[in-house]
């Protein structure tokens, strides 16, 4: 039982820990890179909705098709977005 309800969750853990690490970056004032790690974690997330729903656990939000087009559109605007603005400090 607690393997099967691990492997269900370890999508959403993985998830979640990586938008830890980009919350890190961003509260240490590295804006950009924890602005593109949020984009990439986004896109791991649309990979991990292409599984089952009984394999991606509270990922499955809506239908299958809405969640992988929503979190790709999302996250390949977030790390457009962070690459296409100018550092702070050029000129």
């Amino acid at each position: 039982m607690w393997r099967r309800l691990y492997t269900i969750h370890l999508p959403l853990v993985l998830v979640g820990l990586g938008l830890l690490v980009a919350v890190v970056f961003i509260v240490a004032d590295r804006w950009r890179r924890g602005t593109i790690i949020f984009g990439l974690v986004t896109l791991v997330a649309a990979a991990f909705r292409l599984l089952p729903a009984e394999r991606v656990g509270l990922l499955a939000v809506r239908s299958r098709a809405f969640d992988v087009g929503f979190l790709t559109v999302l996250g390949g605007l977030v790390i457009w977005l962070a690459s296409s603005i100018d550092p702070l400090g050029t000129g």
